[in-house]
């Protein structure tokens, strides 16, 4: 069966059977149960689902595996059980075959996590837990595969890949799960998505729930533009609608059916149907097919080539902004943070800022709300200071607050106004600030982050879309040399420099040996790194660098500050310091970034003056 299911293709469409999880639901199975595990614990009801659907007239019935990988079977604690359910799933579907002439496809949904460069799971771990699937799948007999309701195209990828490293020779269906503009949900349209999938060995390629009929007819139409292979879809029956608590859907089979006929005459070779089907739509839905009142058209399709974007020309890191001039040249950069403050009175902030350009410093530095806290935003602040004061901003952005689509619409804001210089980083969770209830984002952390914005560097939306000329930012992260798991945090900044990030800052350096032995670490993948430095105000504040910022903070630096008589030598204390270790790393690295604890301006400047010669070493005002 396998063998001539693509040769069956090209002679006319294939029905698919409909949803599984509408039935199970309708039979009583509760949404918070592990539908997959049922193949163990109730087989004869995933058999009666089966034996419904094709005596409707499925020709390809899917095995109820959809959430069988690892990643989602551990949420039930059954990940050690993966290929028992897949191997369960697949001879369940084969054995409700045996007296249809008919496929068995094996369903494979999306890992329910992100992966890279969008999310903490590598692309190898990721095709790792598909090939775990597949392989149970194969095993247990199924004709082709399903790869179904991807909204990343990444992550499917990785799926095709795995199908191939099982069975090089089993056909692939490749869908993605569409928005009602019929675009990728991870924002790539037809034109780009399509292309893609064909290039990466899918033998058919298509969409399948998320929308109605209407909006996937629109969406087949254009991928029908953009590649030569057959095409599948297989469509929810209806945006569902909530009826005392439950989602409805109120596409009839009548309906379906009509529409059926509309994807085949597009050019559609497997038609199904998604959430809210049942055998009474198939059943419709055969008897459409079987009268002949669809005739395929075949429109000419357009080479991937001739889809796939043209990229902006990347602006040379020089020509980005005048600090991306100088960390090009090697030279040495100096960047002082200012927070914003909580309120609307930017009035310090600004005063400080235009006394730190006064005495030399390169930039302003502009964290993100830092530890959690409900302040001014930092992009409004940096937008002032660089239009009232002339000074060079670098923007922390954090991942914390927004989903993808509200980072895009940030980035692409912030280049329109003249801000060029980034700090990406993931941000502190709420529960640390002021608001602990607030809900976080973390769509993607920072190594997504900075994929974002190379690509928008690029010319390119999270989707691949083009949007025109390139953002021009220069893209920072973040560093830190003492946390205890240093192997993971090598790992994410080789991760971070792949993504395409072209300088670093370190959180605040007190022990030198932890900082060389770093560097050390990341010589295969370095990128110019400016070194963190933070003049302690007192005992209590070195004591909060160690225990709540994970800095590293050695002994006789504490011992130093808990000795000072005063707190006017205790900050005295944490200059001398900040003096020492600025000194001590200045051959090491290729910038400092000097923090002003509660606002003291003036401590930085007299930081900096420990590099001599410098104009920061000639300043004299007094902001504090």
């Amino acid at each position: 069966m396998a063998s001539n299911f693509l040769e069956r293709l090209k002679l006319a469409p294939v029905l698919c059977d409909g949803a599984m999880g509408t039935l199970l639901y309708s039979k009583g199975i509760f949404i918070n149960r592990c539908y997959d595990e049922l193949n163990l614990s109730q087989p004869e009801l995933i058999r009666s689902v089966h034996h419904e659907y094709l005596q409707a007239g499925a020709e390809v019935i899917e095995t109820n595996t959809f959430g069988g990988n690892s990643f989602r079977l551990a949420r039930h604690s059954l990940a050690d059980r993966t290929h028992e359910i897949n191997l369960a799933g697949a001879k369940l579907a084969r054995e409700a075959a045996k007296s249809f002439d008919v496929w068995v496809a094996g369903s494979v949904g999306p890992l329910g996590i992100r992966i890279e460069p969008l999310g903490k799971t590598s692309r190898e771990e990721a095709r790792a837990a598909f090939r775990q699937q597949i392989q149970a799948l194969v095993e247990g007999g199924v004709d082709l595969l399903i790869l179904e309701t991807f909204g990343s195209t990444e992550e499917l990828h990785q799926a095709i890949l795995a199908a191939r490293d099982v069975n090089p020779q089993i056909p692939v269906v490749a869908q993605v799960t569409i928005d009602e503009e019929g675009n990728c949900l991870d924002g790539s349209t037809p034109e780009i998505f399509a292309p893609k999938l064909e290039e990466w060995g899918a033998d058919v390629i298509g969409c399948n729930c998320s929308v109605g009929p209407v909006d996937m007819l629109d969406a087949i139409e254009r991928v029908r533009q953009a590649t030569s292979l057959p095409l599948a879809a297989q469509p929810n029956a209806g945006i569902p609608r909530n009826v005392e608590g439950r989602n409805i859907y109120l596409c009839s089979p009548e309906y379906m059916a009509s529409y059926a006929r509309k994807f085949v005459s597009a050019g559609v070779r497997l038609v199904g149907g998604c959430c809210g089907t049942t055998p009474e739509h198939i059943r419709i839905m055969k008897s459409a097919l079987r009268v002949g009142e669809a005739r395929a058209r075949t429109p000419q399709p357009r080479s991937a080539a001739e889809a796939k974007p043209v990229l902006a020309p990347t602006v040379p890191l020089e020509e980005r902004s005048k600090l991306g001039g100088k960390i090009a040249r090697g030279e040495f950069v100096t960047m002082v943070e200012i927070v914003p403050p909580k309120g609307t009175d930017i009035h310090k902030e600004v005063e400080g800022a235009r006394f730190l350009k006064s005495v030399g410093v390169d930039a302003i530095n502009i964290p993100d709300s830092p530890r959690a806290s409900a302040r001014i935003s930092n992009q409004a602040l940096s937008l002032l200071i660089q239009k009232d004061v002339g000074i060079e901003t670098i923007l922390h952005y954090t991942c914390r607050d927004r989903n993808v689509l509200g980072m895009q619409s940030d980035l692409l804001g912030a280049a329109a106004t003249g801000i060029r210089n980034l700090l990406c980083i993931t941000g502190d969770p709420p529960k640390m600030g002021d608001y602990p209830d607030a809900t976080a984002v973390f769509d993607v952390d920072s190594i997504g982050l900075v994929n974002i914005v190379h690509n928008l560097n690029r010319g390119l939306d999270i989707g691949g879309n083009p949007i025109g000329a390139g953002t021009g930012f220069v893209i920072g992260v973040g560093a830190n040399p003492g946390l205890s798991n240093i192997d993971e945090e090598v790992r994410r900044f080789e991760y971070k420099v792949e993504a395409g990030a072209e300088y670093a800052v370190t959180q605040p350096v007190f022990d030198l040996a932890l900082l060389e032995a770093f560097l050390k670490r990341i010589e295969h993948c370095r990128i110019p790194v400016v070194a963190g430095i933070w003049p302690l105000v007192s005992a209590r504040n070195a004591e909060f660098m160690k225990n709540e910022l994970r800095v590293s903070v050695p002994d006789s630096i504490f011992d130093r500050m808990c000795k000072a008589p005063s707190p006017q030598a205790a900050r005295e204390e944490g200059i001398a310091i900040a003096r020492e270790m600025l000194m001590a790393v200045r051959s090491l690295v290729q910038g400092a970034q000097i923090s002003a604890p509660q606002g003291r301006y003036a401590s930085a400047v007299d930081v900096l003056e420990a590099l001599g010669g410098t104009d920061a070493a000639t300043g004299t005002a007094a902001v504090s």
